[in-house]
């Protein structure tokens, strides 16, 4: 546990009596779920955690794992100085979090961005809560609103919640559900791909992180008539047909399926996820058409990612179609890709600062449900979720994190920052951050930014310090 954490540290510390006996329900157990618990339970609460797997299984869950890794084993760029998530993942650090302690405990090569071995990471989580002395875990789902006996809730159900629940919600805020869909990408075998072709190196030989030699990708030349005739397999490929009531259902723009990719230009897939640029074919010295990169998925390094290739192909056509990848002619697949319906509330119209639910503030939401897309902010506003949630049992103020850190500028976007009108999943991005004050040269702006962002973040754990000695 990291002494910066503020509430969840010193109220640990100092054995702060709790006001109400009763615990408080987490709904969920995914990121946003388990950060939520983590947070409420090292702040000196009881905490109930409720996961319905395995007695009801998703579309997309492979286990009964808490913090499970459905998709990408990647949470994105580690760099707090130039990238908003790396920024977020530092903030997130210094405030006591559970899934960046398990992200770093289990981290594997991955250039500058922090992936884990997602089955050693959802155990590091699922043993560190099962062992905790203030958290009671339930396997079974919650159907419907939660009683009204539970006088303080954290729903954290995901993209994937179960439609009782999300039909009693819809009905209690009065607002139409909102849905994307989202697509997981295949992994290979790394056994089963041919070196005599493919190559391991990092844009730039760039190495950055433990273990990392500046050759953490896997790479699968194309040539110029390879790969038109790839993209070209991608478009004819069959794939998955939607229900008629799932046609306008858009796509989240960071997990569009490649051959969706393919069909806004022939080129599109060459200068997104294929491109090339700083990897140096050994046969050749220089940078193929494209490229198609795989990314260690587990801490054994027996099993790859394919890299921006999520996709709705039929798993036969899969096979068939990546197989004509140069190095991946004999590739085994661990696992294929498929596609998810997701849902998300409305959340700058129906939730407060707070993250309570206007119709019925005992409810607070946390994670992917309420708008943010990918895993770390996901896990962040469960982070935040918790500690409001700690800190009104507690009787403390509900001190929101300043606009100018992460914490601050993603939770603000949520909760009234965006139009509601057309509100969409977001990721953190810089965009949400308020201007700086002064003028900085735009190469500086990043690191100045994140700067700010990390004094503010300080200040804030400080304060929230400072207000449990007084309690």
């Amino acid at each position: 546990m990291d002494p910066a954490g503020g509430l969840a540290h010193i109220a640990t510390m100092s054995m702060i009596p709790t006001p109400s006996s009763d615990p408080i329900h987490v709904i969920g157990g995914g990121l946003a779920g388990s950060e939520a618990a983590w947070q409420l339970a090292e702040a000196g609460l009881a905490v109930v955690l409720h996961e319905m797997r395995p007695v009801r299984m998703t579309d997309a869950h492979q286990t009964d794992g808490l913090a499970e890794l459905v998709c990408s084993n990647s949470l994105r760029s580690d760099d707090p100085s130039h990238n908003a998530v790396g920024l977020l993942h530092e903030e997130m650090r210094r405030a006591g979090s559970l899934i960046l302690r398990c992200a770093d405990q289990t981290r594997v090569p991955a250039g500058s961005a922090l992936a884990v071995d997602r089955d050693a990471f959802s155990q590091a989580v699922t043993a560190a809560l099962a062992a905790h002395p203030r958290i009671a875990l339930e396997r079974g789902e919650v159907v419907g609103l939660p009683p009204a006996a539970w006088s303080s809730v954290v729903i954290a159900t995901g993209p994937l919640t179960a439609p009782a629940l999300a039909e009693a919600v819809r009905d209690l805020t009065g607002e139409d559900e909102l849905a994307f869909f989202d697509a997981i990408a295949p992994i290979v075998y790394k056994e089963s791909i041919d070196f005599d072709i493919a190559w391991f190196q990092s844009r730039y030989d760039k190495a950055s992180g433990p273990g990392s030699d500046g050759k953490d990708y896997i790479n699968c030349p194309l040539d110029k008539e390879q790969y038109f005739a790839f993209v070209e397999e991608l478009l004819a490929g069959d794939k998955t047909v939607f229900k008629e009531w799932e046609a306008n259902t858009p796509y989240f723009d960071g997990c569009m399926p490649i051959e969706v990719m393919a069909e806004r230009g022939p080129l599109t897939l060459r200068f997104g996820p294929m491109k090339a640029v700083g990897l140096d074919d050994p046969r050749t010295g220089r940078w193929p058409f494209a490229v198609v990169q795989l990314r260690q998925d587990n801490a054994l390094g027996t099993l790859y990612n394919m890299v921006g290739f999520q996709t709705k192909l039929k798993h036969a056509e899969q096979v068939r179609i990546f197989r004509t990848i140069p190095g991946l002619e004999n590739a085994q697949f661990a696992r294929l890709g498929g596609l998810h319906r997701n849902t998300f509330i409305r959340s700058p119209r129906v939730l407060d600062a707070s993250l309570r639910l206007k119709a019925d503030p005992r409810l607070r939401f946390a994670g992917q449900i309420t708008g943010v897309e990918g895993y770390v902010e996901s896990a962040a506003i469960g982070l935040l979720a918790g500690r409001f949630a700690a800190a009104e049992r507690l009787g403390l103020p509900l001190d929101p994190p300043p606009p100018t850190t992460a914490f601050g500028a993603l939770l603000g976007h949520i909760t009234g920052g965006a139009d509601a009108t057309h509100f969409q999943p977001m990721n953190v991005n810089f965009g949400l951050f308020p201007p700086l004050e002064a003028s900085v040269h735009k190469s500086q702006r990043k690191p100045a930014m994140a700067e700010r962002a990390l004094r503010d973040a300080d200040g804030w754990l400080a304060r929230t310090r400072a207000a449990v000695a007084a309690a």
